[in-house]
């Protein structure tokens, strides 16, 4: 489920910030969540490969800014591989992943934790 939203809120944000940014060019909704899934397989299949030896370079210290800077470049990737897709120039992109790695982060810490839902923390605050 937390996968769907993921997505699904991705797709939001890259799509909004293609309205909001002339820059960038979605075609659709439709689009914009082939987007979100693409960027979603090539963070798990080839951004770790991307972001360890730059993590090893900086001494694991700028991790997040790391995370981000390739997340713009899968972007920039995934605008040469689609053409309802378009995305001019590398700071918009990284505009878009900043947006994304913040979207993602909203949602992990209003995600109700196992912990949280033993405790029966999580059946208080839904009554």
């Amino acid at each position: 489920m937390n996968l769907i939203l993921h997505l699904l809120l991705d797709a939001a944000v890259i799509f909004g910030l293609a309205y909001l940014m002339p820059q960038v060019d979605v075609k659709n909704f439709g689009t914009a969540l082939l987007i979100a899934v693409l960027l979603g397989l090539l963070n798990f299949f080839i951004g770790w490969i991307i972001r360890f030896p730059l993590n090893l370079v900086t001494f694991f210290l700028l991790t997040g800014i790391i995370r981000i800077i390739v997340t713009a470049i899968l972007l920039k990737l995934i605008d040469s591989f689609l053409d309802s897709f378009t995305i001019v120039g590398f700071w918009p992109a990284l505009v878009i992943a900043l947006a994304v790695a913040v979207a993602g982060m909203l949602i992990d810490r209003s995600a109700p934790t196992e912990e949280r839902v033993q405790s029966g923390y999580e059946a208080l605050m839904i009554r």
